[in-house]
C-alpha cells in the first residue's frame, strides 16, 4: 500500500520545475498575479539596497551587486535570497538559515564574523519564488534602467521617474 507522504524526490522536482516556469521571458505580456507577488516582495525587501533597477550600486541602500548582470541561475538566486552571501552584506531570508546547515552546509558557529546579517523580515518559499521569477524576468540580463522600466515599477505618474524623461 503507497503511503499518502510526498516524496521528496517529486516534492523536490516539481519545486525546481515551478521555479523553471517562472524564470521563463514572457515577450511584452501584461503583468500576471505572480509579477505583481513578485515586484511587490522586490520592492519591500530587495530595493532597499538593488534599488528599483536592480542595477545596485552605492547610495541608499549600500553598494549592493546588479542583478542586471547577474550570471545566476533561478535556483543560484533563490539560494542567495534565502542564505545571503557569507562575508558580505547580502543578508538571509530564510528563518534559522545557519541553524541547521542548510545554507551551503555552514552553521552559525562556522561563519564567526563572516556571518551574513538577518534581513529586516525573513521570506517564505512562494515569496522566494516569486522575486526569482521577478528578477529573472524583468531585472537579469536588461541593458541600463530606462523611463518605460520606471514608470512600470513606480506608476506613470511618479517623479522617481523624472531623471530617465528627456
Amino acid at each position: 500500500m503507497r503511503s499518502k507522504r510526498s516524496h521528496p524526490v517529486l516534492a523536490a522536482g516539481l519545486g525546481f520545475l515551478f521555479m523553471m516556469i517562472l524564470a521563463q521571458p514572457v515577450a511584452s505580456q501584461p503583468a500576471t498575479p505572480a509579477d505583481d507577488a513578485g515586484k511587490r516582495v522586490f520592492k519591500d525587501a530587495c530595493a532597499g539596497c538593488h534599488k528599483w533597477h536592480g542595477a545596485g550600486g552605492g547610495g541608499y541602500g549600500g553598494a549592493a551587486l546588479s542583478l542586471r548582470q547577474s550570471q545566476l541561475s533561478p535556483e543560484q538566486i533563490g539560494e542567495t535570497i534565502g542564505c545571503g552571501r557569507p562575508g558580505t552584506g547580502m543578508p538571509f531570508h530564510k528563518r534559522g538559515a545557519y541553524d541547521d546547515g542548510s545554507c551551503f552546509g555552514l552553521k552559525k558557529a562556522d561563519l564567526g564574523k563572516d556571518m551574513p546579517p538577518e534581513a529586516n523580515r525573513f521570506l517564505r518559499p512562494p515569496e522566494v519564488a516569486a522575486v526569482v521569477g521577478y528578477v529573472t524576468q524583468h531585472v537579469q540580463g536588461k541593458g541600463a534602467p530606462n523611463l518605460g522600466e520606471c514608470q512600470e515599477f513606480w506608476g506613470e505618474q511618479s517623479r522617481a521617474c523624472n531623471d530617465y524623461k528627456n
